[in-house]
């Protein structure tokens, strides 16, 4: 029996993968992330640099052994408008890694905003990886869905992603107010929350009253960004494949291992200084190619990926550069909807 990954639009083919496929790999993502969630949750500890960084080679090493293998077993298959279906899951995968990273910047301003104790930062993450998962696959399906019966989805998409890359452009230099802001006000409307900390319990006691704790406020403010990353992340992987398949492989895999990846550059994140700049253009790069897919245009998957890693190589390399030269300088999360936002010292310097 086989599975259409994606209906044909255009007159174009579709990759076709059998069930034992999609078992396969439905099959390796929830076994990792029950491992990831087992060893956050019942062995709470600080995690040190040494185990984040060989967590994180190993997760990186699962992903592209996947891809290596999908590549293969897909290169009897070609994508219509050239290259191959291996291309357009890396393509992907390094998409969803990106923005993955940027999204490490709301978590740690997360943390720190509500002070999280160390050892129960894991199971937030854990929390919010797996809320992220459930929540793009939601979307890819529904995303699939749309493309497949209306083909001004591309337009759409498109359109919403170039928004996207300006707003990230325009406010790369504010901060979210986590304290702040729309989602924390509804919250506390509906139920009165505590200061303090009661272990790694949502909720406590306090004179026969239940009240949220922190940790709970902290998990709502996740997986309200799970839902504001989603809506940008599966667009933007829809810009270089139209195969649910390969945007569900490829979110998973960018996802998992991302709490070692948060451990392992929570320090260093502040020196990605062009990040969102860096971001911005590959997100109106993919919202011109979606556009131009509608009008039968199609730009090549390997000038595609060639972009993105060019792109994330400048940003990087010119990142380390500024700050060497600047130490002062430190990269920002930007605005996120739903919170409020503040201004840094230096955007309120440039504005007197």
């Amino acid at each position: 029996m086989m599975l259409p990954a994606a209906a044909a639009s255009a007159g174009e083919s579709s990759l076709f993968v059998p069930v034992w496929l999609w078992a396969l790999t439905v099959g390796i993502v929830v076994v990792l992330i029950t491992f990831e969630f087992v060893q956050a949750t019942r062995n709470p500890h600080e995690v040190k640099v040494r185990e984040a960084a060989v967590q994180s080679v190993i997760y990186v090493g699962i992903a592209i052994a996947f891809g290596v293998f999908f590549a293969w077993w897909s290169a009897d298959q070609t994508p219509a408008q050239g290259g191959s279906f291996g291309l357009e899951y890396f393509a992907g995968w390094l998409i969803e890694k990106s923005l993955s990273v940027d999204n490490l910047f709301v978590f740690v301003i997360i943390m720190s905003t509500f002070a999280v104790p160390k050892i129960y930062q894991q199971k937030v993450l854990m929390a919010g990886i797996a809320g992220a998962l459930v929540l793009r696959t939601i979307f890819i399906f529904i995303g699939a869905a749309a493309l497949e019966a209306f083909s001004v989805t591309y337009v759409v998409f498109g359109v919403f992603l170039i928004y996207t890359a300006i707003s990230l452009a325009r406010h790369r230099d504010e901060e979210p107010e986590f304290n702040d802001g729309k989602v924390v006000r509804i919250a506390k409307r509906l139920l009165p929350f505590t200061d303090e900390y009661d272990g790694p319990h949502l909720h406590t006691k306090i004179n026969g009253k239940y009240y949220g704790t922190p940790l709970l406020m902290v998990m709502i403010a996740i997986f309200a960004t799970d839902i504001i990353f989603a809506l940008d992340s599966i667009p933007a992987v829809y810009g270089v494949t139209n195969e649910p398949f390969i945007v569900f492989a490829a979110n998973a895999f960018a996802l998992l291992g991302l709490r070692a990846l948060y451990f392992l550059v929570a320090g260093l994140l502040d020196r990605l200084v062009y990040l969102s700049i860096g971001l911005a253009v590959i997100l109106a790069f993919i919202g011109v190619k979606l556009i131009l897919v509608f009008f039968g245009i199609h730009i090549d998957i390997w000038l595609s990926l060639g972009f993105i890693l060019g792109i994330l190589v400048i940003t990087t390399v010119a990142s380390l550069l500024k700050v060497r030269k600047d130490p002062s300088a430190s990269a920002h999360a930007g605005a996120i909807p739903g919170f409020e936002s503040k201004k840094t010292k230096d955007d309120k310097k440039s504005d007197e």
